[in-house]
């Protein structure tokens, strides 16, 4: 079993008064607790001269993984001076926000989105070790918004709790959602604003290399397919997705009308962690595994997280595709869309095998729905492109 990480404070002043005791502490507890790594958090350390910066270094000839954490614009300056901020990771803290009593107005994946002032929102992640995840998505929605994608980019990160959160300038803003639910009649209008930025995206080429693969990612839930189907199908899964064109076509990943936003007139995208690059049939699958695929079951799941109707959300997913395609060939629609249902059939089964569903009763029939549709599809699809 591998060790975890080791983390130990580091507090007030270490100066040339208490230095030696400070590494002999430091010392005696890193003998004591078998470890991977060793972080320093420096979140009550007020100031630390040359004598504590000679214990770091020979802490980190010890502990080649060392970083330092939560360290305060003070002491950031004194490493970033002494050159310790290019020798070892060094992140600095960052500002606490309370969430109690903001009003939750989105939820994704990775998230939740609360409002804090009537200029502001924060997303606020999940997973407590998040920090390279918001990192990431903050660069992903830079480099969308170099690219002329309508983005908004989140300008400051928080401590929220235990975990983080990205805070957007976010005025007056409604999601596509909410205006769609206030609107119902306009729903057509909604569905040409939102067809028409998502021929945006598909139509912006990235350099390769900048942004996640989608079909690597689709072929990295081999193993989820082979625990989920019998060995001739799962090959034929598997041998369908290796054959998708590449393309380094820019794609959302989680696009659907809770992270399209109105602000001031202006459409923005927001939730820009899953952008990747890749074939069109990836975001179909996404989007009609967002507005019913997940419903199937129980319309009650897609209906609460968009807080519209079932049917509503089916007829909103069909009038975007037709669009989108440029067609109302109904075969022609049908069969993209089946396309669209395999890959999405495959990832909510992945998604709940992943999740322990099979400890559930819910989760158990998800799995064998996904698994009768699966080869269902398998019969009638023999390429993914379109």
């Amino acid at each position: 079993m591998n060790n975890p990480q080791l983390t130990l404070p580091l507090s007030g002043r270490v100066d040339s008064a208490n230095a030696a005791a400070v590494e002999a502490e430091l010392m005696q507890a890193l003998g004591a607790k078998p470890h991977s790594s060793l972080t320093l958090d420096c979140e009550t350390l007020d100031y630390i001269s040359s004598a504590g910066l000679r214990v770091v270094l020979r802490l980190r000839k010890q502990e080649p993984e060392l970083r330092l954490t939560n360290v305060s614009p003070e002491v950031y300056e004194i490493l970033s001076m002494t050159g310790f901020t290019e020798m070892m990771p060094v992140e600095r803290a960052y500002r606490r926000l309370s969430i109690d009593g903001c009003e939750e107005i989105g939820r994704g994946a990775n998230g939740t989105v609360y409002r804090i002032d009537k200029d502001t929102v924060v997303k606020v992640y999940r997973n407590p070790d998040c920090l390279p995840e918001v990192q990431r998505e903050r660069e992903l929605a830079r480099r969308a918004f170099v690219l002329g994608i309508p983005t908004a980019i989140p300008y400051d990160v928080v401590r929220v709790g235990e975990s983080y959160g990205s805070v957007f300038e976010l005025l007056n803003s409604k999601s596509f959602s909410k205006l769609i639910g206030a609107e119902p009649e306009k729903m057509d209008e909604y569905v040409a604003l939102y067809v028409d930025i998502m021929r945006k995206l598909h139509s912006t080429e990235i350099q390769p290399g900048l942004m996640p693969e989608m079909k690597e990612i689709a072929l990295g839930w081999e193993d989820y397919i082979r625990a989920g189907l019998p060995e001739t199908q799962a090959e034929r899964l598997l041998a369908l997705i290796s054959a998708v064109p590449d393309r380094n076509t820019l794609l959302h990943g989680d696009y659907h009308t809770n992270n399209i936003v109105v602000q001031n007139d202006e459409v923005l995208l927001i939730d820009m962690d899953t952008l990747c690059v890749g074939h069109p049939v990836f975001e179909l699958a996404f989007m009609w595994l967002a507005f019913v695929g997940f419903g199937e079951l129980d319309p009650a799941v897609c209906s609460n997280f968009f807080k519209l109707p079932a049917e509503l959300l089916e007829r909103f997913w069909g009038k975007t595709l037709r669009l989108y395609l440029g067609s109302e060939d109904e075969s022609y629609v049908r069969a993209v869309e089946d396309k669209a249902k395999l890959i999405g059939y495959t990832r909510l089964m992945r998604r709940t095998l992943k999740r322990k569903g099979m400890e559930t009763d819910f989760g158990r029939a998800t799995i064998e729905r996904c698994q009768a549709r699966i080869a269902e599809l398998l019969e009638c699809v023999d390429s993914l492109d379109f």
